[in-house]
């Protein structure tokens, strides 16, 4: 897949989606205590797949701390925008934002000791080819952890192992923790 093609949601549809996360991490502010089970540490590299605008990139930031590096990857220009604002505003100076190209994330091979890619797997068209890319991107001794998003934890567990990429190492009814094959 070249150019930030079929996996792009629209640009309205983008922002509404940031109002929503918005609204609900107002009424309902849960990111800091899922992510407490993340395994993240101070000094690793992480990769934020499909970050969107953000809304988990500030908190890695902070818990890799000024040692560690966080990538911000999404496909959708807004995204990008959104966080570059977030790395102004913050003094996230860990932070570098990435536009992917398709499943080409531009980074170099494992680079990263974790790769998040929380709220995004369902909607992605081609898994097998976005996993072989974290893959590639992952450090061998390095993690992914995923999430279902809008999707059951039977579609997830499918794709995983249809990719022959990833095994999983512990399983949450939030999120699916693995290692490279």
């Amino acid at each position: 897949m070249s150019g930030n093609g079929s996996d792009q949601m629209s640009d309205i549809s983008f922002r509404m989606m940031n109002t929503l996360f918005n609204l609900l991490d107002f009424v309902h502010p849960y990111i800091d205590q899922r992510m407490c089970s993340f395994g993240i540490r101070e000094g690793i590299t992480l990769v934020d797949y499909g970050c969107g605008p953000g809304r988990y990139t500030l908190r890695f930031s902070k818990l890799v701390g000024p040692s560690g590096k966080v990538f911000a990857v999404d496909i959708h220009p807004l995204a990008i925008e959104m966080v570059k604002a977030k790395i102004q505003k913050y003094r996230m100076g860990n932070v570098v934002p990435i536009l992917a190209d398709g499943y080409n994330s531009g980074l170099p091979n494992q680079i990263a000791d974790v790769v998040c890619a929380i709220d995004m797997f369902f909607g992605v068209k081609e898994p097998v080819l976005f996993l072989g890319e974290l893959k590639r991107i992952t450090k061998s001794d390095g993690l992914l952890i995923l999430d279902d998003g809008h999707q059951s934890r039977r579609v997830t567990k499918e794709k995983l192992q249809t990719s022959g990429y990833w095994s999983i190492i512990e399983e949450t009814p939030d999120h699916l923790k693995c290692k490279p094959q």
